[in-house]
């Protein structure tokens, strides 16, 4: 029997809308319409998040993060497993690293940013949030016109 505590992960979930929920989850599944946040500061009332209202959930190493820190995503340089991507939000956004689940039949996929020093840990993107999505090989620079604010 396996009494082990689910792992609390520290996580940022971004609306379509712009709201913003940072605070700690146990029960985030990729294939589940909605999972649970515990916003910082208040870990007894758990908020209920469905995936269709999100852009992304990006589990992160600190919920306070360095508004300084200028996310690297130049793939030629990016070591990672996986295939090199970099994704385009609707609003603009763009988020660069490796994928190894891409399925644009699916909710969404998760990836690992290219920069190492990166506040994320990972990405899991919602695909109907997505307006483009590029494929570089190995050693190919970021493709093209997928540059933008991170």
């Amino acid at each position: 029997m396996n009494t082990a505590m689910p792992t609390t992960l520290h996580v940022v979930a971004r609306y379509l809308d712009g709201r913003v929920c940072k605070g700690t989850t146990r029960d985030f599944a990729p294939n589940r319409g909605e999972f649970h946040v515990h916003p910082e500061g208040d870990e007894r009332s758990p908020v209920r998040i469905a995936l269709a209202a999100l852009k992304a959930v990006f589990f992160v190493k600190s919920l306070v993060g360095s508004k300084e820190h200028v996310e690297e995503k130049d793939l030629a340089r990016a070591r990672g497993q996986g295939r090199r991507v970099v994704v385009t939000f609707r609003d603009g956004e763009t988020v660069a690293g490796f994928t190894v689940g891409y399925t644009p039949d699916r909710p969404g996929f998760f990836i690992i940013p290219v920069d190492p020093d990166s506040n994320n840990l990972r990405v899991f993107v919602v695909n109907a949030a997505v307006a483009k999505v590029d494929f570089a090989a190995a050693g190919a620079a970021t493709p093209a016109g997928a540059r933008g604010a991170a």
